[in-house]
């Protein structure tokens, strides 16, 4: 038997949903778990705030044992929480938990959605995260998906009250019970019904829940054992949960895997009441949809007579059942899905190289193979129209054709949602059909023509960088389409000590053979640039180039931003380049723009030698590095074994004492070298779980007070102390501008050795003392600080500065 494999187009089309970037082989159990499928309709949409809040145990069982279509809606992507694993914050890790989240959608079986709405940080209710986001508009987005998806049912894992614990948590349950009713509504959202119908699900109910010592769960309540065992899987639906949920690592959420029963527990919300399960008078059969007896017979046939030795067998009444379902409300995609994976068949179109810049050409290998056995009684043929070439195969035999494709058509291959600048609380998406969506279409679609005795199916593949990877093997990253030059800083923020000047390092890279041009940085009113031009020539592809200027204040002016044009071809652009890699996640290259913040500062400094202990990850070191600190990162073997007393001070990273095993054996050292007189700051720690009991010399606990609102007013409690004092007077002024939060994590019960130094609250409660403290330990000195400095400095908020600068130059009174 002869096979023919070609490729139909290139185009820049994508379904609604993102799709893996290498194909993924179903196994002879996964290809019956999806037949089963075919018989079942309906689908079911989880709703909640951000990234790790979805209940994967539930999310598996739906999508697994139900098989109902199921997908969670996420309003957030992350980007306001802490990061685990690195120093990324705010948009880049987003991104990272973006990834994160559509890797335990592969493992769990449901799909990935997200609004426009960006986590601004924690909300203690859900009126200022509603101020913030736009109400209006992030309940638009939720109506969106909600008539994209068309669910029979819709679960939030929140309530709409103070027991969801963050104001995000309780703004998704009020959205979804509110977009429930709205997408109903053709009168709500109507520019939506050009694409779109109104859609009115049958009930929403609340996935109640306990934990973080809050109960909310009960015995009346409609209940659902999602811990069955699949034997087709091998794994019980907690078992994959954990392995979805793990996926995570950003926030810490590697789970145990969970077997035996496991009861969830749902409370209706709106809707239809249900009598005892929240399914109640929904009919996931084919019966739904009139004249499907015979799609129904045939689809009993299919299944009872699988062979899991040889799936090939049921590709006769596949392709039968292809013709029986054309153009009715079927899942057609997933039939065409088992069709290829009962063949066998494996298309792929993969780049030469990991990036292009825009308009060059792109060498593409196209491959294939069909994985029947020998005698197999259908012809299978794939044409590739786009060149005119074809392959004729025997039974498993692997195909590869070299081609050349053009750009020309193809734009920057940049996340949508940070295309354009954006406000705190949402990102700007011009185009309604983006809204929802996890992540951009793939710069180019391979759509893959196969025919299988009469039946033609089209296959879309996303075109992709691959390798191979020494170690790792065969790794698969998104193609990149690049500018032709990038002009990277290496800072988000540039703070100068009053007028004097800073030379600043620009790193051009290009994206294509023989660039050459211009950089013409641009700097605010009354701000000098020195040169006000730099000419370059990169002669190969991939090639960087350093470049410096200088940066002067003048006079009394104010901050701004710098920003950097790069002049290449008659063309200017203006973006940097980021690349985000982490093993459980594929590759994130982005272009953000090429610009950072210019602010001026009056610092004096006492002593400026800085020992730095990283913890969960920051940017506090090179922040104080552009300041003129020496720092030198201590590792745990430096700081147990060697002499600190070099160090004017020595400063812990966020989250240290939360996630180094050693810190109980650096701690006494540590404090050891206060008692002789060092200086130690250690920054914002949760309180639990801790690895050591006691952080502090005296007795001070760790609590869950935050100031969420980064304009809260702040009361200097001791105003004679050091810290407020030297070597740089602190006023209130000092606390202008800040971004965010002002701190989190506060401590309590502290021991009346320590000294609070400052008092603040959010609108509407008590004064909080816990942000910062200090302490005369010996000879040294002891602070401990929940402020966020580890947002603040990095932004180049000049107050900040100040109040760090004074906190490593404290003296002991």
């Amino acid at each position: 038997m002869k096979f023919r494999l070609s490729l139909l187009c290139f185009t820049v089309v994508i379904p609604f949903f993102s799709q893996a970037q290498n194909m993924q082989q179903l196994n002879a159990a996964e290809i019956k778990q999806g037949l089963e499928a075919l018989n079942v309709t309906g689908s079911v949409l989880y709703v909640a705030a951000h990234p790790d809040d979805e209940n994967t145990r539930l999310l598996t069982y739906l999508a697994k044992e139900k098989k109902v279509r199921t997908g969670y809606l996420s309003l957030t992507r992350g980007d306001g929480g802490q990061n685990l694993i690195g120093n990324e914050q705010a948009e880049l890790l987003g991104l990272i938990r973006t990834q994160e989240l559509l890797a335990a959608r592969r493992m769990d079986g449901a799909e990935q959605f997200f609004t426009r709405a960006n986590d601004f940080g924690f909300s203690k209710n859900p009126e200022e995260s509603f101020k913030i986001w736009d109400k209006a508009k992030i309940l638009g987005d939720v109506v969106w998906v909600i008539r994209k998806f068309q669910p029979d049912v819709i679960i939030t894992r929140f309530p709409e009250d103070a027991r969801a614990g963050h104001g995000h948590h309780s703004g998704s349950a009020i959205l979804a019970r509110e977009a429930f009713a709205a997408a109903a509504d053709p009168k709500q959202f109507p520019e939506q019904l050009a694409f779109v119908k109104p859609w009115q699900a049958k009930r929403i109910v609340w996935n109640t829940f306990n934990f973080g010592g809050n109960n909310t769960t009960a015995e009346d309540q409609m209940k659902i054992d999602v811990g069955l065992y699949n034997p087709l899987l091998g794994k019980s639906y907690g078992e994959i949960a954990a392995e979805s949920r793990s996926n995570h690592r950003s926030q810490g959420f590697g789970a145990a895997k969970q077997r035996g029963t496991a009861t969830e527990y749902f409370t209706p919300v709106a809707g239809e009441k249900a009598k005892g399960d929240i399914f109640d008078g929904v009919d996931f059969t084919l019966n739904r949809t009139p004249g499907t007896a015979a799609i129904q017979q045939l689809l009993t046939e299919i299944n009872s007579e699988y062979n899991a030795a040889d799936p090939s067998k049921s590709i006769t009444k596949l392709l039968k059942l292809k013709q029986l379902v054309k153009g009715k409300p079927f899942k057609q995609e997933q039939l065409d899905d088992l069709i290829l994976a009962c063949a066998g068949i494996w298309l792929e179109s993969t780049t030469t190289n990991s990036s292009y810049a825009l308009n060059q050409p792109i060498n593409v290998k196209v491959q294939g193979i069909a994985r029947v056995k020998p005698g197999f009684p259908i012809a299978i043929s794939m044409e590739e129209t786009y060149s005119g070439a074809s392959f004729d195969l025997s039974p498993n035999k692997f195909v590869s054709q070299d081609k050349v494709l053009s750009t020309t058509n193809v734009g920057i291959t940049q996340p949508y949602w940070l295309e354009k600048k954006h406000p705190i609380g949402s990102f700007v998406v011009d185009s309604l059909s983006m809204i929802g969506m996890p992540e951009n279409r793939p710069a180019l679609m391979a759509v893959f023509k196969i025919k299988i005795g009469d039946q033609i199916i089209e296959k879309k593949r996303p075109v992709v960088y691959k390798y191979t990877d020494q170690v790792r093997g065969e790794v698969y990253q998104p193609l990149v389409i690049a500018p032709p030059v990038t002009a990277t800083l290496s800072e988000k923020a540039f703070i100068f000590n009053g007028n004097e000047a800073k030379n600043i390092t620009v790193l051009l890279r290009s994206f294509k053979d023989n660039a050459s041009g211009v950089l013409a940085p641009q700097v605010p009113s009354g701000w000098k640039v020195s040169p006000q031009k730099i000419d370059f020539t990169l002669a190969k592809k991939g090639d960087e180039q350093s470049a410096m200027f200088t940066v002067t204040p003048a006079g009394n002016t104010t901050g701004g931003d710098l920003l950097l044009n790069v002049v290449v071809d008659g063309k200017t652009y203006n973006k940097g380049l980021r690349v985000i890699n982490y093993e459980h996640i594929p590759m994130q290259t982005l272009f953000p723009f090429a610009e950072a913040r210019l602010d001026k500062v009056d610092l004096k400094f006492g002593g400026k030698r800085i020992g730095y202990i990283a913890g969960a990850g920051d940017l506090v070191p090179e922040s104080l590095k552009q300041i003129g600190y020496d720092v030198v990162n201590l590792t745990e073997n430096q700081v147990i074994n060697s002499n600190l007393s070099g160090f004017d001070a020595i400063v812990d990273g966020v989250r240290l004492y939360n996630v180094n095993d050693q810190i109980k054996n650096m701690q006494p050292k540590l404090m050891k070298y206060v008692e002789n007189g060092g200086t130690l700051l250690i920054q914002y720690n949760v309180n639990s779980p801790l690895k050591i009991d006691n952080i502090g010399p005296y007795p001070f606990k760790l609590s869950r007070d935050r100031v969420t609102e980064e304009d809260a007013k702040v009361t200097i409690l001791a105003p004679e102390d050091p810290a407020l004092n030297y070597p740089n007077k602190i006023t209130a002024k000092d606390f202008d501008g800040w971004i965010q939060e002002r701190g989190l994590y506060f401590v309590t019960d502290a021991d009346q050795k320590y000294t609070p130094i400052l008092s603040m609250n959010d609108n509407g409660e008590s004064a909080k003392t816990g942000s910062l403290i200090v302490a005369n330990y010996g000879k040294g000195r002891y602070v401990y600080t929940g402020i966020s400095f580890f947002r603040q400095l990095p932004a180049g908020v000049p107050g900040a500065y100040r109040l760090f600068v004074n906190l490593l130059s404290s003296k002991n009174n």
